[in-house]
């Protein structure tokens, strides 16, 4: 059976706020590996994008560049991950000078688990997890838009801060 839009299998429910997020243990840029444990007791802003020095992920890694010191004041940690690998990821990072993660997720194997992987083309799609402290999932953004991704989350940790 061929899936169009992948999943975690074709049993598996969609992901919802507040269970528990998927573990993940990738390599970044610098071949540094990260796992979803490393970021416990912080806000972590895991995105998932399709391709390096493609337009919408440029724009929406440079938001995030743009909007880092706020995310982080916020108390959070972003990460992003696609199926590129740790090389193309360094050359992206370092182009745009992005201060953050990007995870290699060669296989879409971390894709596949977050409901964010294009089966048929084996790219990731562009969706977002905001996971809370505990590693849990607090917000999801699917299709989550390149020029506005990072202002909903700030908007939405300086809600969910003041609750």
């Amino acid at each position: 059976m061929i899936m169009l839009f992948g999943n975690r299998g074709a049993t598996a429910e969609p992901l919802k706020v507040g269970q528990a997020a998927p573990d993940f243990n990738l390599p970044d840029q610098n071949g540094k590996s990260h796992k979803l444990s490393d970021y416990y007791g912080k806000w972590l802003v895991l995105y998932f994008y399709v391709k390096d020095n493609t337009p919408g992920c440029t724009k929406q890694a440079c938001k995030f560049r743009d909007d880092f010191h706020e995310l982080r004041n916020l108390g959070a940690e972003i990460v992003g991950i696609s199926v590129d690998g740790s090389a193309s990821h360094a050359n992206f990072a370092k182009k745009y000078s992005l201060p953050f993660p990007l995870l290699a997720d060669s296989k879409g194997k971390t894709a596949r688990r977050y409901d964010s992987i294009w089966s048929i083309i084996g790219m990731a799609k562009r969706n977002t997890y905001l996971i809370d402290p505990e590693g849990r999932i607090a917000r999801i953004y699917l299709s989550a838009s390149a020029s506005r991704n990072s202002i909903e989350i700030i908007e939405d940790l300086k809600k969910m801060k003041n609750s």
